[in-house]
């Protein structure tokens, strides 16, 4: 390994006989495995020589969190180091890494409340008897464990939770001025938890049923999905040749031809493409059902400029990865990442900045063009014509055509 990494004597004379070369020779092996290029394993066992020295560790010796910071700041002490911020952080996260990953270093735990079990079983039983997604339930999650913070703040007990009390947490998110979708969420998942915390005889009884989330009128939003011309100039932007543009053009395709969820993006894996008979089988976790589209030519020609000049090659069958070390699947934040920092730098305000954005206009689109409610949700795999009727509350264009019409004399 070192003498695939350095070439110079000195420098691998200098790597061997340090101490904790078989730890030290251990990472590395497994950086490499992970997929980190050789460039980044230089800097990496450079690292690692420094810390021994600097901590003057030994084939006996652990540490600790405390220790590693000491260290790092004597690293710190030559004045040119503290102009290259980038290089005292790479130097720290792979020190922390090295120490981690041989199990000196613990992991700290995130901060919990109280009824971090509760939630836990009420997690649980949301996936095993009611079939929720991973997202439903890691968002209702969130909610309630937002909830408990709050109420250590107040030093009150899920025992001891009233129905003021709960009314008091979602009046702090019309406060802070939360669109009432945003604030009925919220409720509606405190007052799913609620239900099931009576049934396990958790909290007092009736709290869930006095609940009453604000009220949400048909209409109230309007659909703030990207305009034709808009997604046009979104997709330009992927028309380079480096790796990100390339890959980006191959997911922006996906969202913008099928309004597809990032989730379903993400999802996609390599035997999802039959290349024969020109057909895409995408799995939709929300409604948990498999949908079946034909391969335009656009979006195949995109996918396969990815996957033959861009794709690490890995054991991995999802369709999308990282670029960089360690490989894996692309998650639902990156996928949104790649849709909104294109829409900030083209400068589009008042609208959705993720890949919902393009499953509106997807949506507007296919409507524009005539298609029944009917036909674009199921071409969106929806299960009611409600979930539907959300793209189409109101077409603004059709709108300013009827503003503009002369009424004088017939009124």
């Amino acid at each position: 390994m070192i003498e695939l990494l350095f070439s110079r004597p000195t420098v691998i004379f200098r790597y061997r006989t340090a101490p904790l070369l078989d730890e030290r020779l251990l990472y590395l092996a497994h950086c490499e495995q992970i997929g980190i290029k050789p460039a980044t394993l230089c800097k990496i066992a450079r690292n690692q020589l420094d810390l021994v020295h600097i901590l003057d560790l030994r084939d006996d010796d652990a540490s600790n969190q405390r220790k590693i910071e000491a260290g790092f700041r004597r690293w710190l002490l030559p004045e040119e180091r503290k102009l290259y911020p980038r290089a005292r952080q790479q130097f720290f996260g792979h020190c922390i890494r090295w120490m981690r990953f041989m199990g000196w270093l613990e992991k700290p735990e995130p901060a919990r409340h109280a009824h971090t079990l509760e939630v836990t079983i009420f997690a649980k039983r949301m996936a095993s008897e009611y079939g929720w997604s991973n997202t439903t339930i890691e968002s209702c999650c969130r909610t309630v464990d937002m909830f408990f913070a709050w109420l250590e703040e107040l030093g009150t007990d899920l025992a001891s939770v009233e129905i003021t009390t709960i009314d008091q947490f979602i009046a702090r998110y019309h406060v802070r001025e939360y669109s009432r979708s945003t604030v009925h969420l919220y409720a509606q998942q405190l007052r799913r938890f609620f239900r099931f915390a009576e049934q396990q005889g958790w909290c007092a009884s009736g709290l869930a049923d006095g609940m009453l989330p604000p009220r949400r009128h048909a209409g109230e939003t309007i659909s703030k999905g990207l305009s034709r011309e808009e997604v046009v100039r979104l997709l330009a932007t992927t028309e380079g040749d480096s790796s990100f543009d390339i890959r980006a053009r191959a997911v922006l395709t996906l969202l913008i031809t099928y309004g597809l969820r990032a989730g379903e993006v993400g999802g996609l894996r390599l035997d999802d493409l039959d290349w024969e008979q020109e057909i895409l089988t995408v799995r939709c976790p929300k409604p948990g059902r498999t949908h079946i589209y034909p391969l335009s030519r656009s979006v195949g020609q995109s996918i396969l400029r990815y996957l033959r000049e861009v794709r690490p090659t890995h054991s991995e069958r999802t369709l999308f990865l990282t670029m960089r070390a360690p490989i894996k699947p692309l998650s639902r934040g990156v996928i949104k990442s790649i849709v909104s920092i294109r829409i900030d730098r083209l400068g589009i305000t008042g609208k959705r900045r993720g890949p919902h954005a393009l499953r509106h206009a997807a949506a507007q689109h296919l409507l524009d063009q005539g298609l029944s409610m009917k036909a674009v949700g199921d071409y969106l795999g929806h299960r009611s014509a409600e979930a539907t009727s959300v793209y189409a509350k109101v077409h603004l264009k059709a709108l300013r055509e009827v503003a503009d019409i002369d009424l004088e004399g017939l009124l």
